[in-house]
This record gives structure tokens, C-alpha cells and sequence, in this order.
């Protein structure tokens, strides 16, 4: 099983289906140094759903759904991970934000099916990204309601944003990589701390 986008990044994938949401999110060009969009082309984009939906699939052991993209699905898709993003890493007390332009359709369509074994379960409807966009927030939900939605975060570095499973203890972590990013910030906070000290002498 492998999460081309996580992968990159050096991180494990959150468990479950929830890897299928953390995957999308580190779709985009993030860390340090910069890694490219993976939705910037729709080759690019059907590559990496193509593989996603296979590491769903195994997670899961649910089929995988037939999701086709075109070019036109491209935008969609984009403004649904910004908003995604936004929405799962709001702190509380954020001030809110401007809707984003895919906020109205995160209402998006699903179904409940019931399989040979008896359990009930949502599947995503729609096509092209919207019904990407479903299989997502389904897995989100799914998520909540087991209580390890809120362990997935985004680094706290704003130049990177890359989006983690917390598997801390107390679920404190801030960081995709402690040594890359949380070592940038608490030096840059030493220096600042310095300045701010040399001008107060």
C-alpha cells in the first residue's frame, strides 16, 4: 500500500481510510523543499488518484469506486482540498474565514450500502472530482466519529503545511517533522528573543 503523496514527505499515513483524506492534502505543493502539485496537470491528478484509490481499497477492504477526471475536474478538485484544509485545520477562536469557492458544495452526494457481510456503509456518489470529493469526506466523518479526525493536523510551519497523523501521547504535536520544521521555528524564535533583548539593553 502506498500514499504517493504522504510517501514524500517521509510521514506514516494516518490509519484507515483517513490516509485517503491526508493524501489529498499533501496533493499539494508543500515541505521543504518544495515538492510539485500533483494536481497541476490531470495526468498528474489521475496518477495519483489512480494509486490512492488503490491504497484506499486495501485499507478498507472496500472495493474502489471508478472515479474519472478530466481537465475541467482539475479547479474543482484544488478549491475542495483548500477548503478541506481550511475547514480541518481551523483552531479554535480562528476567526472566520472568507468560504472558499468549493464551500458550497461540501454537501456533496452519498449513498449507504449494505454488503454481503452485513454492514452498512456510506459510499461516495457523483463523478469526477465531486465524487473524489465525497469518498473524502465520508472517510473525514467516518473519522469524527471514532475521535481521530482531530489528529490529523497541519504542520504549524506556514511556509510548509504538510498534513500529519499525530500519534502523540496527549496529541500535542505541531509539527510534520520535528527536525526540519519545528528546529526552523524554535530558531528563529531564539533570534528573535536575542534582538528583542539587545534592543532592550
Amino acid at each position: 500500500m502506498s500514499w504517493t503523496a504522504t510517501a514524500r514527505y517521509g510521514l506514516e499515513p494516518a490509519p484507515g481510510g483517513l490516509a485517503f483524506v491526508q493524501d489529498l492534502l499533501n496533493t499539494l505543493s508543500a515541505g521543504k523543499p518544495r515538492e510539485p502539485d500533483l494536481l497541476e496537470t490531470v495526468e498528474g491528478a489521475r496518477a495519483w488518484l489512480d494509486q490512492a484509490l488503490k491504497s484506499w481499497s486495501s485499507a478498507t477492504h472496500r472495493p474502489a469506486p471508478g472515479i474519472e477526471l478530466t481537465a475541467e475536474d482539475l479547479q474543482g478538485l484544488r478549491d475542495f482540498r483548500h477548503d478541506l484544509g481550511q475547514s480541518l485545520h481551523a483552531q479554535p477562536g480562528d476567526s472566520a474565514a472568507e468560504p472558499g469557492p468549493a464551500a458550497s458544495l461540501m454537501t456533496l452526494p452519498t449513498g449507504l450500502r449494505l454488503d454481503e457481510h452485513g454492514a452498512i456503509y456510506a459510499e461516495p456518489r457523483g463523478t469526477g472530482w465531486r465524487q473524489a470529493a465525497s469518498l473524502a469526506l465520508i472517510e473525514a466523518y467516518e473519522a469524527q466519529c471514532t475521535d481521530t479526525l482531530r489528529r490529523l493536523k497541519s504542520c504549524r510551519n506556514t511556509r510548509c503545511l504538510t498534513a500529519f497523523y499525530d500519534r502523540s501521547r496527549n496529541n500535542s504535536g505541531v509539527w510534520h517533522d520535528v527536525h526540519v520544521c519545528g528546529n526552523a521555528a524554535n530558531l528563529r524564535n531564539y533570534r528573535a528573543r536575542k534582538r528583542a533583548g539587545a534592543d532592550q539593553a
